[in-house]
């Protein structure tokens, strides 16, 4: 499916899903020099953009779930989905990656209950207008699927590893 097309709603809850499953399969053999490596001023590291992503799974899900069980008809769908590219992972990939899984399967356990009228329903983006929660789960469908291209791209673009012997144990003063 080319993403410029128009994504159905089960388009999207498939797209939507499978992200933490591709990004896990893309990431899961990186170590922490991998993670933190960074191609240049210009690029994030691997683990910014993990990181990226995971901070706006539960911005996405807390959107969503406040739009259709609590009515709220306003919200900042962008500082949602794009919450900013500052950061680092601080907690170990593996368990990052299944809080990410967990909250995602979260949101799409929502969807999956959706008829015509949860979709339809509009918000207000102070930034954006109005959209339909469609166009939303649309436009973070398509923001984590050029996120996962830039992860695979910067994971192929890794230099190989350079082995430096043994690592000597620290001294009594860290030298």
């Amino acid at each position: 499916m080319e993403l410029q097309e128009e994504m159905s709603s089960a388009d999207v809850v498939l797209l939507l899903s499978s992200v933490p499953e591709r990004t896990s399969d893309l990431v899961y053999w990186l170590d922490e020099a991998r993670l933190r490596y960074r191609h240049g001023p210009a690029f994030p590291t691997l683990g910014g953009l993990i990181a990226h992503l995971v901070d706006s799974a539960p911005r996405v899900d807390g959107l969503l779930r406040h739009a259709h069980l609590d009515g709220q008809r306003t919200a900042d769908v962008r500082a949602a989905i794009d919450p900013g590219h500052d950061e680092e992972l601080d907690r170990p990939l593996q368990e990052t990656l299944e809080d990410f899984a967990r909250v995602r399967r979260r949101t799409v356990d929502l969807l999956h209950g959706w008829g015509k009228s949860e979709w339809d329903r509009t918000i207000t983006d102070p930034r954006g207008g109005e959209m339909t929660l469609l166009e939303v789960c649309r436009l973070v469908a398509r923001h984590e699927m050029g996120h996962i291209g830039q992860i695979r791209n910067l994971s192929a673009l890794l230099p190989e590893p350079q082995d430096l012997g043994p690592v000597r144990p620290a001294g009594a003063n860290g030298k």
